[in-house]
Order: C-alpha cells, then sequence, then structure tokens
C-alpha cells in the first residue's frame, strides 16, 4: 500500500488513485519519450533493441534485417560469423568476422548468418597462388566483383539522414580487411565514352560522415592481362564518403597512405601560403613515389600511350571547392600558381642558353604548358565554390618511347612533331619534369567513382602532351636561331679574312 501511494506521489505528486486521462498522459510520455531517443540517439536505440533481443533464435533475423537497412542500394552479400555486439562506449554497432561479396547476377543478394572460412579461404588463394577467385562464378557481370573479409566493422546510424534520403549511416570503422577484387571480365564499348559509367543518383545512396580504414591489403585483378598486384591501406580518414561523389571525397581525404603495387602513396591536407601576404588555404595533396609507367599508360592515347618503360613521381597539389573561400580568391590561387610556373620557365630557358653545347646532358629541365587559350580566361569572374584546380608536377624516370604507327586518332598531332616528341622521351634516360595545371568544373565529378570517367586522366594527358609539344617546338625555334647567329658569325669571319687579306694585297 504504502509502495503504490510513493510511486503516485513520484508520478503526479498526488496520492489519488490513477486515472484514465493520468494513464493516458503516462502512455504518451512514454511513447513520445521513445520516440524523441530514436530520432535523436538511433545507433542507442537499435544498440538497446540488439541488445535486448540478442540471444541465439534471433542472430540471424537481427543480422538479416539490420543489414538490409544499411546495404540498401548496394546488391552485396555480407555473411556474419558472430553475433551483433553493441559498443556503448563509442556509442557504435560492432559487426565482426564480416564476410562482403559482390558477385556476377542470379546469386543471392543480403545479410544473413553464417561463416568466414569460404572467403578467407579464396583470398588466402589469391595471394599466395596469384590465381583467380572462384573462376567459375565471375564469368558473367560487367562490373567490379569481389571476395573480402573484414576482421570488425563499426557503424553509427542516424535516422535523420535516413529520412532525408541520404542512408542510415552516419560513421563507419573498418580494420582489418582481406580479399580480392577482380576486374578482368570488364569489357568497353568501341570509341565509348566514359562518363556513360557514372553512378545514377537514387534516394537513399550512402552520405557518411565520417569514415575510418585501418589495415587494408587486396589483391587487384585488371582488364586485357594486366598483372595482378597488390594494394594496401595502413590508415585512411576520410571527413565525409558519399556514393554518388566517391571520387572527389577521396581527393578531398584528411589522410591516407598506403602502397599501390609496392609504391608508397599518401593523400594528406596541408596548408598553402599565398606568394603576397599571410593569407593560407588549406589543400590536399597527393603524392605518389616510383609507380610503373604501365598503370597510366594501359590503353590510353597520346604521350603516356607511347611510353614502353620507366617509372613515374607524382605530386598534386590539389584546390578544391571551399565554402569559406574569404582568406584565399580563385584568382590568387591561379595566380599563385602560374607564377612558380613561370618562374620556372625562366629558370629553365636561362639554364638552356649558357648550356647549349651541352644540351643532351642537362637533365634538369622543366617541361611545361602554357596553352593561349588558357591564359586568356578570365578567372576573377569563375565562382571558386565550383572549380577543381590541381596544380600537378611529374616526374619521368628512365622511360622509353616507341613512335605509334597510326597516329589518326590523335587529330591535333602530325607525325612530324610526334617523332621529335619520342625522340626526345628516348634521349633523357634519367628523368623529365613535367610542369602543368588542370582546371576543372565540380559538375564533372558528379557520379564519379574513377580517375578515368571524371576524364581526369584524359586531362592529365593532354597537359602532358601540351608540354612535350611545346618544349619540342621551343627547341626547333631556339636551334633555328643558333643556326642563324652561327651563319652570321661564319659570314663576318669571312668578311674580316677578305679585309685582311685586300690589306696585305
Amino acid at each position: 500500500m504504502r509502495l503504490r501511494i510513493h510511486v503516485r506521489w513520484a508520478l503526479k505528486r498526488s496520492t489519488n488513485p490513477f486515472n484514465v486521462d493520468d494513464i493516458g498522459a503516462l502512455i504518451s510520455w512514454v511513447l513520445v519519450s521513445h520516440v524523441l531517443v530514436f530520432f535523436f540517439w538511433t545507433t542507442s536505440f537499435v544498440s538497446l533493441v540488439i541488445y535486448l533481443m540478442n540471444s541465439v533464435s534471433a542472430q540471424e533475423y537481427l543480422a538479416r534485417r539490420v543489414g538490409r537497412l544499411i546495404t540498401s542500394n548496394s546488391n552485396l552479400t555480407v555473411v556474419f560469423e558472430k553475433a551483433i555486439v553493441p559498443s556503448w562506449s563509442s556509442r557504435k554497432i560492432t559487426f565482426n568476422k564480416v564476410f562482403v561479396s559482390r558477385r556476377p547476377y542470379g546469386e543471392d543478394e543480403g545479410f544473413s548468418k553464417g561463416s568466414q572460412h569460404d572467403a578467407m579461404q579464396r583470398a588466402t588463394l589469391a595471394l599466395s597462388s596469384n590465381l583467380l577467385v572462384s573462376r567459375d562464378n565471375f564469368e558473367e557481370g560487367n562490373y567490379t566483383q569481389f571476395d573480402l573479409t573484414i576482421e570488425e566493422v563499426q557503424v553509427s546510424l542516424s535516422f535523420t539522414k535516413w529520412i532525408n534520403g541520404r542512408g542510415l549511416i552516419e560513421e563507419v570503422t573498418i580494420n582489418g580487411l582481406r580479399g580480392v577484387v577482380d576486374r578482368t571480365h570488364l569489357y568497353w564499348k568501341p570509341n565509348d565514352d566514359p562518363r556513360n559509367y557514372r553512378n545514377v543518383y537514387q534516394v537513399g545512396d550512402f552520405e557518411i560522415s565520417n569514415f575510418v580504414m585501418n589495415d587494408v591489403l587486396v589483391t587487384l585483378y585488371q582488364p586485357d592481362g594486366f598483372r595482378p598486384f597488390q594494394i594496401s591501406v595502413f590508415n585512411c580518414e576520410l571527413p565525409q564518403l558519399r556514393k554518388h561523389w566517391l571520387f572527389f571525397d577521396l581527393l578531398n581525404a584528411h589522410s591516407i597512405s598506403g602502397t599501390y603495387d609496392n609504391s608508397m602513396f599518401t593523400i594528406h591536407r596541408k596548408i598553402r601560403f599565398s606568394k603576397d601576404d599571410t593569407r593560407s588555404r588549406i589543400v590536399t595533396q597527393l603524392r605518389i613515389d616510383n609507380l610503373d609507367i604501365d598503370h597510366l599508360n594501359a590503353s590510353m592515347e597520346g604521350p603516356f600511350g607511347w611510353i614502353d618503360e620507366g617509372t613515374v613521381d607524382m605530386v598534386a597539389d590539389i584546390f578544391l571547392p571551399d565554402e569559406d573561400t574569404d582568406s584565399f580568391t580563385f584568382t590568387e590561387v591561379i595566380s599563385d600558381i602560374r607564377s612558380k610556373i613561370m618562374s620556372s620557365t625562366d629558370k629553365t630557358q636561362h639554364t638552356s642558353a649558357n648550356n647549349t653545347e651541352d644540351d643532351g646532358d642537362n637533365n634538369s629541365d622543366i617541361v611545361l604548358t602554357k596553352k593561349k587559350a588558357r591564359d586568356t580566361v578570365d578567372y576573377s569572374k569563375l565562382d571558386p565554390n565550383q572549380y577543381f584546380v590541381m596544380d600537378f608536377s611529374l616526374k619521368l624516370n628512365n622511360i622509353r618511347a616507341s613512335v605509334p604507327l597510326f597516329t589518326s586518332e590523335l587529330t591535333y598531332t602530325n607525325n612530324a612533331l610526334i617523332r621529335p616528341i619520342v625522340a626526345y622521351m628516348n634521349s633523357r634516360r634519367t628523368y623529365i619534369p613535367i610542369k602543368c595545371m588542370v582546371v576543372k568544373d565540380k559538375s564533372d565529378f558528379e557520379g564519379c567513382w574513377t580517375i578515368y570517367d571524371s576524364t581526369l586522366m584524359n586531362d592529365l594527358s593532354d597537359e602532358v602532351y601540351d608540354a612535350f609539344a611545346d618544349y619540342v617546338a621551343d627547341n626547333q625555334r631556339q636551334s633555328a636561331r643558333f643556326k642563324k647567329v652561327a651563319f652570321w658569325s661564319l659570314q663576318l669571319l669571312l668578311q674580316l679574312v677578305l679585309m685582311g687579306l685586300g690589306t696585305i694585297a
């Protein structure tokens, strides 16, 4: 009796019995509080439900239901070996020993509870014997297929994002990823535009607010019989990862470090200061060292496609569209990059003029792009939030090139210019540094997942061609000037000799 009185007093500050209004208010309060908890603390709410229902009989059902929500619009097959475990300290849901697969048409997709053993065997076989995984299962489907094993996946959920059509996942952390990615069966139609393979936006495509990945090792198999190689990622931190802007968000990473076919690469943020004052802008720098040239010239046209062997070092300062542009205007970015390129040009021309007798051994020339059309653009009228700027430095090491037999696909090129360019490549056996600048509209990256469907690879190839062409043309003009000076000197010498002979006579 006293307990009832104390309960009534605690709930409504009265000892009178509960009436219909009191019961209705209590039920409403419980429902509304649960709705608010689900709306603002989605991960905690789902973790509580999982914790309360996570019995042996409910594990498979929970894995299937939660998994379908998380991987909507992904066409993935996901298998859990262990139960879903809510992590209260990090406010995330943890999945242990996960198998993720994307296979040809006709196979089941979705979430289920099972063993990770089969996927681990496939990955181990591919890494040790260089064999394709489940070759019979990889014969159909013109898309990238893979078998991956993950030791741990942590996710946090957001109901607000889900009702806005941006996916249910808020944050993702992946640790210990192994597996094989197979692209050997991919094909492209002749003269097909790579932009046709861009992602088509669908409501529910994931937009992750924070993505972290550690300890990754995968073996990649490329089309056209390209040798298999390994890609490892030591750590990866992305402020956001959106399915519809995947490649753009990778370029905007806080930090990524790893190896690509045993070549070290890093993507990190750095501060770049203006030349005239102390104002600064945060840019993303991409760097990769000693990369085999065959990764760039495979199925490529232009100078990259002519190179048979060699390695390349790349450094790119990337200026991405930023909402806060007061500290560094778009015009200042272009001017700063152009001033550095022009200063390098002046230094190169000065070096060439003082070392004409040893021009064949001068391997420190800077090859630069100087397009008149770009010089006439008024960058002050462009919106900095709509443009992507890349200050690109490329160094070709110990390359060998062969002149193409037929060059009809290069409409802006003729054989008279191609052969000097290839001869120049072969004459510089140590290295050839190149500097150029690429400016692209931000919309070119919408729906892009690779450097090809964004046409950034084509832009870089064109810039390299222009750099070589400008350098060869400049050398030809310089050689013509030297010949004129030599002829004038010889003519003057003959005149002096004749005058001397006349005086003696």
